[in-house]
């Protein structure tokens, strides 16, 4: 039976230790695609705090810009050692974690001032217990200066995460992406030639697709040498654009079982060194709309694991 490489089992073969990402949430973080730099208003699925359980309101109306001084900068040190002593504290309690790596999560961790990002990543990096960290960013948001410092932690374990989604243009259009896939491609490949360990967020059931585009969205980022993916369903929720695109009848969500077809379907093309780092999502709030599958995810994720045992794939 083929046993998938999960984010956990790659570092106990690699470490022999128990390693765990603590969710990071800086409040000022925000993204090109909503304060207007490429576009307004964000992704029409894009909710931060409904990913970013961490997440803090932002003070002082307050935006990190990377052509911007941030006066905050102390409060944000403070923001991130809180939450990180907080989060790990219940990860060594409670899973018996041995080691942590610290994932700057919500919105895009390198759209700042480089010393703002540069205080971040080394006191992140300078916790007990903290092997690496991981970035979560878009590809229009990184540049030589700001992977050259990720690439000069060389002796931590330094992930950058882009938000793919889709690679079909149109989609990005659809979804007010503000930025093409020919530009996440190459941020993508510029990581791997600073040596950056890169991770890939697809979301299957965006709107117009169909199981061939989400399958060619997982043979395609392959080919741009990711080390790991995530993978989740389209879900929404309140106060987003999608949401008024489904009140209107312009967007129906994917449902439980095609999805699960399309992610056992994914898997199969993905290669057994590359980490899957996230087969599913959800929230169990009321701001969740549809599809209402996505409020239990442990319910999901076990039926997956069914699905895919009855392929002889292990999770």
């Amino acid at each position: 039976m083929r046993e998938i490489l999960t984010f956990g089992r790659y570092y106990r073969e690699k470490l022999n230790l128990r390693v765990k990402k603590v969710p990071i949430s800086i409040s000022g973080f925000t993204c090109p695609n909503i304060d207007g730099t490429v576009a307004r208003g964000g992704c029409t699925y894009c909710l931060n705090d409904s990913f970013s359980p961490n997440l803090n309101k932002i003070s002082n109306k307050f935006y990190l810009n990377p052509n911007r001084e941030n006066p905050f900068l102390n409060k944000h040190l403070e923001e991130l050692k809180t939450q990180f002593y907080e989060t790990s504290k219940i990860f060594r309690d409670k899973y018996k974690i041995d080691k942590f790596i610290v994932y700057f999560q919500s919105f895009t961790n390198t759209y700042a001032d480089i010393n703002t990002l540069k205080s971040l990543y080394e006191m992140a990096l300078s916790f007990d217990g903290v092997i690496g960290i991981s970035v979560g960013t878009r590809g229009d948001s990184v540049n030589e200066k700001v992977l050259n410092l990720l690439a000069s932690f060389k002796e931590k374990e330094i992930w950058i995460e882009f938000g793919v989604q889709s690679i079909y243009d149109e989609t990005a259009k659809i979804t007010n992406r503000g930025e093409s896939i020919e530009v996440i491609k190459n941020a993508i490949k510029l990581s791997k030639l600073k040596g950056l360990r890169v991770c890939g967020h697809l979301i299957f059931g965006l709107p117009n697709e169909n199981q061939n585009m989400m399958l060619n969205s997982v043979e395609e980022v392959l080919k741009w040498g990711v080390d790991s993916l995530k993978i989740h369903p389209c879900y929404v929720v309140k106060n987003t654009a999608l949401a008024n695109d489904l009140n209107r009848g312009k967007f129906e969500p994917i449902e439980e079982d095609i999805y699960i077809e399309t992610l056992v379907k994914g898997i199969k093309i993905i290669p057994d060194d590359i980490i899957i780092q996230r087969i599913t999502a959800g929230i169990d709030d009321d701001s969740l709309i549809a599809p209402l599958w996505c409020r239990n995810k442990n319910k999901n994720i076990n039926k997956i694991k069914r699905v895919l045992k009855r392929e002889e794939i292990l999770y």
